[in-house]
Protein backbone atom coordinates (compact mmCIF):
# COMPACT_ATOMS: atom_id res chain seq x y z
CA UNK A 1 0.00 0.00 0.00
CA UNK A 2 3.01 1.97 0.94
CA UNK A 3 4.51 1.74 -2.63
CA UNK A 4 1.25 2.62 -4.24
CA UNK A 5 0.38 5.83 -2.30
CA UNK A 6 3.95 7.11 -3.08
CA UNK A 7 3.41 6.73 -6.76
CA UNK A 8 -0.06 8.31 -6.47
CA UNK A 9 -0.72 10.19 -2.96
CA UNK A 10 -4.17 10.43 -3.97
CA UNK A 11 -4.66 7.13 -3.74
CA UNK A 12 -4.67 7.29 0.09
CA UNK A 13 -8.34 8.77 -0.68
CA UNK A 14 -9.59 5.11 -1.56
CA UNK A 15 -8.29 3.24 1.43
CA UNK A 16 -9.10 5.66 3.61
CA UNK A 17 -12.88 6.46 2.37
CA UNK A 18 -13.34 2.71 0.99
CA UNK A 19 -16.03 0.48 3.37
CA UNK A 20 -13.20 -2.37 3.24
CA UNK A 21 -10.51 -3.33 0.46
CA UNK A 22 -8.46 -6.60 -0.92
CA UNK A 23 -5.09 -6.19 -1.35
CA UNK A 24 -2.90 -9.00 -3.61
CA UNK A 25 0.64 -7.48 -3.09
CA UNK A 26 1.85 -10.07 -5.84
CA UNK A 27 -0.04 -11.30 -9.22
CA UNK A 28 1.33 -12.59 -11.77
CA UNK A 29 0.59 -13.23 -15.34
CA UNK A 30 1.50 -14.86 -18.34
CA UNK A 31 0.19 -15.53 -21.92
CA UNK A 32 0.82 -16.50 -25.29
CA UNK A 33 -2.61 -16.09 -26.76
CA UNK A 34 -3.72 -18.80 -23.84
CA UNK A 35 -2.96 -16.61 -20.76
CA UNK A 36 -3.23 -16.94 -16.73
CA UNK A 37 -3.35 -14.93 -13.54
CA UNK A 38 -3.07 -16.01 -9.86
CA UNK A 39 -2.17 -14.24 -6.13
CA UNK A 40 -2.49 -14.31 -3.02
CA UNK A 41 -4.65 -11.43 -0.36
CA UNK A 42 -5.81 -9.90 2.71
CA UNK A 43 -9.23 -8.73 2.89
CA UNK A 44 -8.71 -5.48 5.03
CA UNK A 45 -11.75 -3.51 7.02
CA UNK A 46 -11.14 -0.60 8.68
CA UNK A 47 -7.70 -1.85 10.27
CA UNK A 48 -8.52 -5.07 11.19
CA UNK A 49 -7.77 -8.24 8.40
CA UNK A 50 -11.15 -9.80 8.28
CA UNK A 51 -10.29 -12.32 5.84
CA UNK A 52 -8.14 -14.05 3.44
CA UNK A 53 -8.53 -14.26 -0.83
CA UNK A 54 -6.80 -15.61 -4.19
CA UNK A 55 -7.80 -14.66 -7.12
CA UNK A 56 -7.87 -16.57 -10.68
CA UNK A 57 -7.96 -15.90 -14.62
CA UNK A 58 -7.72 -17.53 -17.89
CA UNK A 59 -7.85 -15.88 -20.84
CA UNK A 60 -7.70 -16.64 -24.14
CA UNK A 61 -7.57 -13.92 -27.12
CA UNK A 62 -4.44 -11.57 -28.84
CA UNK A 63 -1.70 -11.16 -25.65
CA UNK A 64 1.82 -12.22 -25.09
CA UNK A 65 4.22 -12.04 -22.53
CA UNK A 66 4.63 -12.06 -18.60
CA UNK A 67 3.98 -9.22 -15.80
CA UNK A 68 3.97 -9.21 -12.37
CA UNK A 69 1.83 -6.63 -10.22
CA UNK A 70 -0.22 -5.49 -7.13
CA UNK A 71 -3.80 -5.19 -7.17
CA UNK A 72 -6.44 -3.83 -4.77
CA UNK A 73 -9.72 -3.52 -5.14
CA UNK A 74 -11.89 -1.02 -3.25
CA UNK A 75 -14.94 -1.81 -1.83
CA UNK A 76 -17.92 1.28 -1.44
CA UNK A 77 -20.41 -0.15 0.41
CA UNK A 78 -21.57 -2.83 2.47
CA UNK A 79 -23.60 -3.65 -0.39
CA UNK A 80 -20.57 -4.36 -2.62
CA UNK A 81 -18.29 -6.10 0.31
CA UNK A 82 -20.90 -8.78 1.12
CA UNK A 83 -21.48 -9.75 -2.32
CA UNK A 84 -17.11 -10.55 -2.52
CA UNK A 85 -17.59 -11.95 0.98
CA UNK A 86 -20.50 -14.82 -0.14
CA UNK A 87 -17.87 -16.37 -2.11
CA UNK A 88 -17.04 -17.11 -5.45
CA UNK A 89 -17.21 -13.09 -6.51
CA UNK A 90 -16.02 -12.49 -10.42
CA UNK A 91 -15.17 -9.70 -12.23
CA UNK A 92 -17.00 -9.89 -15.84
CA UNK A 93 -14.91 -8.76 -18.79
CA UNK A 94 -16.37 -5.15 -18.46
CA UNK A 95 -13.92 -4.12 -15.53
CA UNK A 96 -11.03 -2.27 -16.41
CA UNK A 97 -8.27 -1.46 -13.68
CA UNK A 98 -6.33 2.04 -13.19
CA UNK A 99 -2.54 1.89 -13.56
CA UNK A 100 -1.23 3.53 -10.25
CA UNK A 101 0.05 6.22 -11.84
CA UNK A 102 0.47 9.72 -10.90
CA UNK A 103 -2.69 11.30 -10.41
CA UNK A 104 -4.39 8.45 -12.11
CA UNK A 105 -6.44 7.63 -8.90
CA UNK A 106 -8.42 11.22 -8.91
CA UNK A 107 -10.08 10.23 -12.09
CA UNK A 108 -11.61 7.06 -11.04
CA UNK A 109 -14.87 5.62 -10.05
CA UNK A 110 -16.59 2.91 -8.44
CA UNK A 111 -18.48 0.50 -11.00
CA UNK A 112 -21.05 -1.37 -9.08
CA UNK A 113 -19.63 -0.41 -6.07
CA UNK A 114 -16.07 -1.82 -6.95
CA UNK A 115 -12.57 -0.16 -7.79
CA UNK A 116 -9.81 -1.43 -8.82
CA UNK A 117 -6.19 -0.10 -9.29
CA UNK A 118 -3.14 -2.34 -10.29
CA UNK A 119 0.66 -1.58 -9.65
CA UNK A 120 2.36 -2.98 -11.98
CA UNK A 121 6.01 -4.40 -11.05
CA UNK A 122 8.22 -6.13 -13.85
CA UNK A 123 7.18 -7.29 -16.94
CA UNK A 124 5.34 -6.52 -19.88
CA UNK A 125 2.05 -7.91 -21.16
CA UNK A 126 0.25 -6.49 -24.05
CA UNK A 127 -3.17 -6.89 -22.56
CA UNK A 128 -4.16 -5.48 -19.22
CA UNK A 129 -7.49 -6.04 -18.35
CA UNK A 130 -8.80 -7.48 -15.26
CA UNK A 131 -12.37 -8.86 -16.53
CA UNK A 132 -12.73 -12.79 -15.92
CA UNK A 133 -11.13 -12.71 -12.69
CA UNK A 134 -12.68 -15.02 -9.87
CA UNK A 135 -11.92 -15.03 -6.56
CA UNK A 136 -12.54 -16.85 -3.42
CA UNK A 137 -12.71 -15.55 0.06
CA UNK A 138 -11.97 -16.91 3.41
CA UNK A 139 -13.16 -15.21 6.20
CA UNK A 140 -10.66 -14.97 9.64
Amino acid sequence: IIKANERDPSLSMWFESAYAYAVFPRVGKGGFIVGGAGGKGLVIRGTETVGSTSLSQVSIGAQIGGQVYAQFIMFKDQTAFDHFTRGNFEMGAQVSAVAVTLGASKDANYDSGVAVFTLADGGLMVEASVGGQKFKYTPK
